[in-house]
């Protein structure tokens, strides 16, 4: 048996061959005063964990599946707030989305923070409801939690680039690990890893979940934002409130959120958590753009540990 630390070590030393490697750097606070000069970049470090397709032995029923109402965004299949062990909570009884909700500016919104006295734009659904293609509230279960019967973890660093306009951004397409012929810009971090590859071509590992837990500091007069853009889906949450929600599997897909409109108190810190997967072929488009100086938190256990 391992313990926790031991657990770590152990996955840190086999994921640094992945894509995205973690780093000693990785393990420290990201954190920033008020009174200093920002990171030139943020290093940031979640949990990644692997599954199988639902077509093969040991498959996930909720991989490289066809949404009851077709390919495409789908929203409201989750509880507004984060559960007691701090992990999104499936409910059903989603719609896909026909128009998207937007704000004055144009920018996609998630439909539960639509304000008309901000100026948003209201969008439509499509009739009907449906899960976006996810079996059960147990099947979802899964995805952010280690079940060595259906998937395997280990710790995924991302780092965060400031921009010339105080933006940090991290961008496949950009990245240079995958702005490049085997990957095309597309973000598959644990290829020939866990699981190992799906099988066809591309030959990319297709199928695999992302959770990411991290703090800052809210400021009202900073015109703070955090937006993602890419597929498939995408949840995030602020002090444990759902904020984005881009579900079901589908293209690229844009949502930003203002956290001037969420209700915090200037100065306190407040949670952000992350929670994103990679659910079917062929494509994986992943992009964060943000003003916030994130923090990492303590890392979740992972599964992944090799004598």
């Amino acid at each position: 048996m391992c313990n926790r630390s031991q657990l770590i070590a152990r996955s840190v030393l086999f994921v640094t061959a992945a894509p995205l490697a973690i780093s000693a750097y990785s393990l420290s606070l990201a954190s920033t005063s008020p009174n200093t000069t920002p990171p030139a970049s943020v290093t940031l470090i979640g949990v990644v964990r692997d599954f199988k397709e639902k077509t093969v032995a040991g498959g996930h029923p909720d991989f490289e599946v066809t949404p009851s109402g077709g390919f495409g965004h789908y929203c409201d299949n989750l509880q507004p707030t984060l559960g007691a062990d701090g992990k999104p909570v499936f409910k059903g009884g989603g719609f896909k989305v026909k128009t998207q909700w937007k704000n004055s500016a144009g920018k996609n919104i998630c439909n539960r923070l639509y304000n008309q006295s901000l100026g948003d734009v209201r969008g439509s659904k499509e009739s009907g409801t449906s899960t976006g293609g996810i079996t059960s509230a147990s099947t979802f279960n899964k995805w952010f939690n280690d079940d060595l019967a259906f998937n395997v973890s280990a710790p995924l660093s991302m780092t965060l680039v400031r921009q010339s306009n105080g933006a940090y951004v991290y961008d496949s397409a950009t990245d240079p690990t995958y702005n490049n012929s085997t990957y095309s810009g597309q973000f598959f971090p644990i290829d020939g890893q866990l699981f190992g590859n799906s099988p066809g071509t591309p030959h990319h590992n297709y199928h695999f979940t992302y959770e990411l837990h991290t703090k800052f500091t809210y400021a009202a007069d900073g015109a703070q934002t955090f937006t993602f853009s890419g597929d498939d889906d995408v949840f995030v949450f602020i002090n444990q409130k759902l904020v984005i929600d881009i579900g079901g599997i589908h293209g690229k897909v844009e949502q930003e959120v203002s956290l001037n409109r969420l209700g915090l108190v200037d100065g306190e810190r407040y949670d952000l958590d992350f929670f994103f997967a990679e659910r079917h072929r062929t494509e994986s488009n992943f992009k964060i753009t943000t003003n916030l100086n994130l923090e990492n938190v303590e890392l979740p256990t992972v599964s992944n540990a090799f004598d």
